[in-house]
């Protein structure tokens, strides 16, 4: 059985597909209506799932008629990228986060799997064994420069 988090993302892509720009307007509180849960729920699904790695950029105004807009990114590789770069590394980044703006990498065809293996054992823990303080923010400045050089292709 699938989870809620799951079924939400399906019918929220379902829907993107279905326009013809890439660009969905939905009120939260309907979709929570609409799935019998709550807009928390709504929330943490378009900030889990529907982020900038992942391709999609949004927009929310709240109040009574607050809607959430998702836009599908453009994927002209230096526009993806310097989106990725500006608006998802800030000045630390996860392991597990820097491994997901690399598989979204590969999955757009930005960069090959063997790319994807390479950059990864750079940003390992293993690699960055001697930094322990400051991992998250090297691994943030390697990641930025390596994307940078993909980029520029």
């Amino acid at each position: 059985m699938s989870r809620i988090s799951d079924i939400i993302e399906e019918f929220i892509k379902s829907l993107l597909k279905e326009t013809n720009n890439g660009i969905l307007e939905i009120k939260r509180n309907e979709l929570a209506d609409y799935f019998n849960c709550a807009p928390s729920q709504i929330n943490y699904v378009l900030k889990t799932r529907f982020n900038t790695s992942n391709g999609f950029y949004i927009e929310s105004r709240r109040g009574g008629g607050g809607y959430v807009k998702i836009i599908r990114v453009d994927l002209n590789n230096n526009k993806y990228l310097s989106n990725i770069i500006n608006n998802n590394i800030e000045e630390s980044i996860t392991k597990a986060r820097a491994y997901n703006v690399i598989e979204n990498c590969i999955e757009k065809g930005l960069i090959t799997a063997r790319e994807g293996m390479l950059m990864k054992t750079a940003l390992s823990d293993r690699a960055l064994n001697m930094a322990s303080g400051y991992k998250n923010q090297i691994r943030a400045r390697i990641l930025k420069d390596m994307l940078l050089i993909i980029s520029n292709k």
